[in-house]
């Protein structure tokens, strides 16, 4: 597996990550799928994720919390835009409330994510829309790509234990 850093693009207000798997691409969107597997990847590695909900078709929502090192947990959603499986889906993604609903006022970011069969299994290919300058600066600030790119580091395990 190859999971790069991140490429952040500020003209496309982009962030996209690249990574290859020797799973098939059935094997990978599993991991998407399944909250009890998505939730062994999802955050990184000190933030393990907890999904509370999750429906997998367009029109599905999910909710979330990560939870911290200090107890913190933060809370986010995801909105699904569109399923195409298993080659592609596309969701909204923003900050939730303690409750776990969407923080008024707050827009979310759009990912795309695409699975390409390949020679040795699958290609991986994450893209973050941003709405703003602002609000990618402010989102990478945070330490969305050097998260994003701990929590795919995960997904070989995760795989490797679904036998």
């Amino acid at each position: 597996m190859t999971v790069p850093n991140g490429t952040a693009d500020p003209t496309t207000l982009t962030l996209t990550f690249v990574a290859e798997f020797d799973a098939a691409p059935e094997a990978v969107w599993q991991v998407w799928e399944d909250p009890r597997k998505l939730e062994r990847w999802w955050g990184p590695p000190t933030y393990p994720a907890t999904f509370t909900r999750h429906e997998f078709v367009a029109g599905g929502e999910s909710r979330y919390h990560m939870t911290g090192p200090d107890g913190d947990q933060p809370s986010g959603w995801w909105r699904i835009e569109a399923i195409d499986r298993p080659r592609s889906l596309e969701f909204s993604d923003g900050f939730a409330g303690s409750d776990g609903e969407p923080l008024p006022g707050d827009e979310p970011v759009t990912m795309r994510v695409t699975f390409e069969p390949t020679d040795r299994g699958t290609r991986m290919t994450t893209v973050t829309h941003f709405v703003s300058t602002e609000q990618m600066e402010k989102m990478i600030k945070m330490g969305m790509q050097e998260g994003m790119g701990l929590a795919m580091g995960q997904i070989d395990a995760v795989l490797a234990s679904a036998g």
